[in-house]
């Protein structure tokens, strides 16, 4: 042979053509060598497995399994003569028309895939087969790169070599994923129209095969209009290949669809608000679609302590009546770490699954006055500063006046110190610090604390006048918990593939950002709202739900016509609840706006149940003194009330109580105008067994 190859080579006279001739015959050599060796390796290997462990796995905090997206042992798994042929032709004539002809590959619908990638510079266009995106689906992920379409070709053709084309279709259609956790053409015939694979018709399965696609673009739940674009174009691409009849198409495309309704077809799981809010976050940190991440195997080690979340679940559920369609968002929070606890995301995640924890910007009201008072603190403010509370017209850069009022026209007409005006939350008492410290130094403290939204810089934002989210609300004030560093909630702790290698660690890099002795003493002042030594001209904000606390707890309340919170801590958890409408209804009734600080109260207690009640770390550089609330002195055997109060060492107060003596029983009596005392006793005083304010 080598013979007779050399002599017909020498026939050639022109040596340019022979050395191309040389080089045609060594790289056509070469090929057959290589596919032989290809073919030799892969059938070495044997037959692959038709199923794939491909589940994502959610851990809580203690490693236990709080939800698993659905990996192949939770799928359906059936025969393809009990698929209905509607949905095996349906499937075929979108996804690949020559199933049936080719070994795997589709050369003519490759070419034309590769001229379009080519003249993009991108992998723009797919051309996969069947049986390539059931190679996929088993042992590779989604991304689109050359490596990947490597490997996909190399176990497209281990699975036509030694499964039949039935065997690989029947495998296809019970792995494919149809979105909404539905994997396999039993699966999700169930979920959207709760009927066997077998007795699905024309007009469903055409409306099912094309899904697989884009499940999140076509899928009838998310959007009808796309779904049915879709449909019609499958019931088309049949009657075009003469699979239906012209009348089938027809009364197909014509046919009303009855789907399952929202509450037979979701599947309850532990926080699925969290778990959703935890998905979206490792399609960020892992930089894929959704759809690859659900059965990707990936092993995911989450923050969720499930005690928390069973605990927040049952005190929104005791608390808000079951008809109110009052909605709400929470979240609970390690303030020394920010990780996650417990999340809520709305009353039902069944009816919205849109989270308003972490999703919805809400006005806070009050409770976005600390950020203010660390401010005032930075600023020679001390628990004792006093400030005038009445009716009081601010005059605005602009010429206009802003005049703020408080709860219920409540004044005290006289001057009360900022432990008080933080426990009463007196209103006038923080615009005026606002408008003296400038609107701009708040914005700017704000910023520190991690809220991140718009916050224009106006008086009224001391009353919380901008919008925020629950998730940005409780982790600012984790930061005064844990004596001021920087923390951002988190969602996961640590990913791994299903072979154990780690893909993601958090990193709890913390910096402080706030000034320690100024945090322990604000977080000292935050107790106030539920010690009613503080009571004044009204009751302190928190004394409806103060006998409910048995640990050391500080928050602040905030209300405006549609919005309730109420956001606190204690050095081992931070928690924040917002409730209100939807569509920013007013909340007129009494309860409603109660429910917040309800909540609260019933989930902190229940959380902090069994431990020991821990004080906060008083810092070096910060003294402690027993204080009349009434004149912000140094309190006396005489004073009926007295409180402790912190202050930066030299920044105390002095002097004596100069108001309580032996024997006087009387208040501080300065003379008022006839009508503030007619006010201070009248009509308002009816209003004194309210439970709520801010």
């Amino acid at each position: 042979m080598y013979k007779w190859i050399k002599k017909q080579l020498n026939r050639i006279k022109s040596k340019p053509i022979r050395i191309l001739v040389v080089a045609s015959l060594s790289w056509m050599f070469c090929a057959v060598v290589f596919v032989v060796a290809i073919f030799t390796y892969a059938y070495s290997l044997g037959a692959p497995s038709l199923t794939s462990q491909q589940n994502t796995v959610y851990y809580g905090s203690s490693d236990q399994v709080i939800g698993e997206e659905s990996g192949i042992q939770s799928r359906y798994w059936v025969d393809l003569e009990d698929i209905s042929p509607h949905l095996v032709k349906a499937t075929i004539a979108i996804e690949d028309q020559s199933f049936y002809d080719h070994h795997g590959f589709d050369f003519k619908r490759m070419a034309s895939a590769l001229f379009h990638d080519i003249k993009a510079m991108a992998m723009v266009q797919g051309a996969s087969t069947i049986s390539q995106q059931y190679a996929r689906n088993l042992y590779l992920s989604h991304e689109k790169t050359w490596t990947r379409k490597i490997k996909e070709a190399f176990y497209t053709l281990r699975l036509e070599m030694f499964y039949t084309k039935d065997e690989i279709l029947e495998g296809y259609l019970n792995t494919i994923y149809y979105g909404h956790g539905a994997y396999g053409i039993e699966t999700a015939s169930r979920y959207f129209f709760d009927k066997s694979a077998k007795d699905i018709n024309l007009a469903e399965a055409a409306t099912l095969a094309g899904i697989p696609k884009g499940p999140s673009y076509y899928s009838p739940f998310h959007d009808r209009e796309k779904a049915k674009s879709r449909q019609e174009l499958i019931l088309r691409t049949m009657k075009k290949q003469d699979i239906i009849t012209e009348e089938e198409q027809f009364l197909a495309s014509s046919e009303k669809l009855t789907f399952t309704d929202a509450e037979d077809r979701e599947v309850k799981s532990i926080a699925p608000y969290f778990q959703d809010a935890v998905l979206k976050k490792l399609a960020s940190i892992l930089d894929e679609d959704l759809e690859s991440i659900r059965s990707g195997g990936y092993q995911v080690y989450t923050t969720l302590n499930t005690d928390h979340q069973k605990t927040l679940e049952e005190s929104v559920q005791k608390t808000m009546e079951s008809n109110s369609s009052l909605q709400v968002g929470a979240m609970s929070v390690e303030p020394e770490t920010g990780a996650i606890t417990a999340m809520l995301g709305g009353r039902s995640y069944e009816k919205s699954p849109f989270n308003r924890a972490t999703m919805a910007e809400r006005m806070p009201g009050s409770s976005f006055k600390p950020f203010l008072y660390y401010e005032a603190l930075e600023h020679g403010y001390t628990a004792t500063t006093a400030l005038l509370s009445k009716p009081t017209t601010f005059e605005l850069a602009s010429g206009k006046v802003y005049a703020p009022s408080n709860y219920n026209g409540y004044y005290a007409y006289e001057p009360i110190t900022l432990a008080q005006a933080i426990a009463l939350s007196d209103n006038i008492y923080a615009v005026k610090t606002n408008v003296a410290l400038d609107p701009k130094n708040l914005v700017k403290t704000a910023r520190k604390f991690g809220i991140e939204g718009k916050l224009p810089a106006v008086p009224s934002l001391a009353l919380g006048t901008a919008v925020v989210s629950v998730e940005e609300m409780v982790g600012g004030y984790s930061m005064i918990a844990n004596g001021g560093q920087k923390v951002k909630p988190y969602l996961i702790e640590k990913v791994t593939d299903s072979k154990g290698n780690v893909l993601y660690e958090h990193d709890s890099d913390k910096k402080q950002v706030l000034d320690e002795k100024k945090t322990f003493i604000l977080s000292q002042l935050m107790t106030g709202m539920f010690d009613e030594s503080l009571n004044g001209y009204m009751r302190v904000t928190g004394a409806s739900i103060a006998d409910q606390l048995d640990h050391n707890l500080a928050g602040k309340s905030g209300t405006t016509n549609t919005d309730s919170w109420m956001v606190g801590f204690s050095p081992k958890l931070a928690m924040g609840v917002w409730t209100g409408y939807d569509q920013n209804k007013p909340m007129n009734k009494v309860e409603e706006h109660q429910y917040a600080k309800e909540i609260w109260a019933s989930f902190m207690t229940k959380a902090h149940e069994g431990e020991k009640d821990v004080s906060f770390e008083q810092p070096e550089g910060v003294v402690g003194v027993y204080v009349d609330p009434k004149t912000g002195e140094k309190a006396t055997p005489y004073c009926a009330e007295r409180r402790m109060m912190y202050f930066e060492k030299g920044m105390e107060p002095t002097s004596f109580c100069s108001l309580h003596y032996p024997g006087d029983k009387k208040e501080h009596a300065e003379d008022k105008p006839k009508d503030e005392k007619e006010k201070e006793n009248g009509w308002n005083k009816w209003f004194d067994w309210l439970p709520f304010g801010d």
